[in-house]
Parts: C-alpha cells; sequence; structure tokens
C-alpha cells in the first residue's frame, strides 16, 4: 500500500521538467498537479505519468497555492514545484512520519539547488529549509502575489532528506527569472505604499552581498558563488529603480 501522502506541483508550461517530477513521486498515494493554462503539454505529460490534473488560472500566488493543497484527498500533503525531485532519503523520512503518530504538524525539508550543473553549496543556498512537508489543515500561505508567508497552526519538524532543485537550466534563465521576480517585488513595495529611500536600498544591496559571500561563504562556490551572491545584492536595486519608475509613472 502506498503512503497516504499528497504530492501537490503547482505547474505553468512546464513540458521540460514536469515528468521527471511526476515519476519521482510514483510511490505516494496520490500525485496531484495544478496546472495555470499551460499552453505546451505540460498537462498531458502529467496524466500520461499517473497524476490527476486539475486546470487553476494563477492571480494571487498564495491564493493558488492553498487552493491547490485544499483539493488534496489526503491529509499529509509534500508541496512540489516541476522543477523539483524526491531524494530517495525523502522518501523514506516521509514514510516514516505518515506511518507513525508524529507531534508536528509541518516539516521543513533542505532543498538542493542546481544552476545547470552546478550544484550552489555555499552563500546561503543549501541547506536553505522550506516548509513543504504539512497537514493541510494546519498550514496556510498569506494571500499575496510574491513571496507569501507561511502560517502554521502547531509544531513544525525538520527533516535531513533533500528535495532536489533543478532551478535554472543556465544563467540566462537565472537573470531572466531575476528581472521578472524583481518586477513583482516592485508591484509589491508599490501596492503596499512602502516608504524607502535610495541611502536604505543601497545599505540592503551591499548587506545582502557581503553577508552572503563573506559570512556565508559563497566564496566557497568560485565565481559561481560570486555571481549569486551579486545577484542577491542587484535584486534589491533592481527592484528599487523598477518601484521609483512605478512612482512617476504614477504622478504623471
Amino acid at each position: 500500500m502506498k503512503p497516504a501522502i499528497s504530492v501537490v506541483i503547482i505547474t505553468k508550461n512546464e513540458e521540460d521538467h514536469i515528468a521527471e517530477c511526476v515519476r519521482s513521486a510514483a510511490w505516494a498515494e496520490e500525485v496531484l498537479v495544478i496546472d495555470d493554462d499551460s499552453t505546451d503539454s505540460t498537462r498531458e505529460i502529467a496524466k500520461n505519468n499517473g497524476a490527476t490534473v486539475i486546470m487553476r488560472k494563477m492571480d494571487v500566488e498564495g491564493k493558488h497555492r492553498n487552493f491547490a493543497y485544499s483539493r488534496a484527498r489526503n491529509p499529509w500533503v509534500l508541496s512540489l514545484d516541476a522543477d523539483e525531485r524526491i531524494s530517495p532519503a525523502l522518501k523514506d523520512e516521509l514514510t516514516r512520519i505518515v506511518e507513525g503518530s508524529p507531534k508536528e504538524n509541518a516539516f521543513s525539508i533542505p532543498i538542493k539547488t542546481y544552476i545547470g550543473t552546478h550544484w550552489i553549496r555555499s552563500g546561503g543556498w543549501y541547506p536553505a529549509p522550506k516548509v513543504r512537508f504539512f497537514r493541510k489543515d494546519k498550514f496556510k500561505y498569506e494571500e499575496v502575489e510574491v513571496h507569501p508567508r507561511v502560517f502554521i497552526d502547531g509544531p513544525c519538524g525538520h527533516l535531513k532528506g533533500d528535495i532536489i532543485h533543478y532551478s535554472y537550466k543556465d544563467f540566462h534563465e537565472f537573470f531572466e527569472s531575476l528581472n521578472n521576480q524583481t518586477t513583482l517585488e516592485a508591484k509589491k513595495w508599490f501596492n503596499e505604499k512602502r516608504k524607502i529611500n535610495t541611502r536604505g536600498m543601497l545599505r540592503k544591496l551591499c548587506d545582502r552581498f557581503l553577508k552572503a559571500y563573506f559570512l556565508k561563504k559563497g566564496y566557497k562556490d568560485g565565481l559561481v558563488g560570486f555571481a549569486v551572491s551579486y545577484a542577491g545584492g542587484l535584486y534589491q536595486f533592481m527592484s528599487y529603480m523598477k518601484y521609483k519608475e512605478m512612482l512617476r509613472n504614477a504622478q504623471r
């Protein structure tokens, strides 16, 4: 009998990733794909590999994820993105949890992230645990557009097995994602009427880079470590410049 776990996968045009993601979760009782109106073969590939597929247009990330988890048929949910895989060690840990009587209502899981063939070990990128396994009635995302916070009712444990994250196929995709994410961040600041000045932005830019590269030892990953540490500071700069542009446009 398969363990009573629902693996919930959020997708949008993920035909290059979804098959391997679903296969890595085939040991679970349910694999549920919530698809954001993909225009490629994502849904067909997911179904052919044994997943149940539900279509829902993405509105706000937190709200979209809460909807996805509510459709799971098991009390325990493992949340994955399509470019992620479940390691054998994690599978064994999750199975033991649902077969027992844990006091915890959620668990954080280490994320092992790759850019191309590079595993980013330092700079705060690993283990970088995230709460991904939880009782669905004890867990909720904040319903905001970008970087929603997590709310957990009860104790949270920590696991050792990894989620393998094939995050970006190359650095072109990495910086393209940075551009998209900073646009969303700027919109969030604008909608919240944040008070941000240039001095504060520059302080955060330097702080993010210095912490990632030196304090969290990003230098151990060589030039790749420098690039991802630099991107942390660049995130602040790009978000700020887009935010200021939105303010100027609103005053016209």
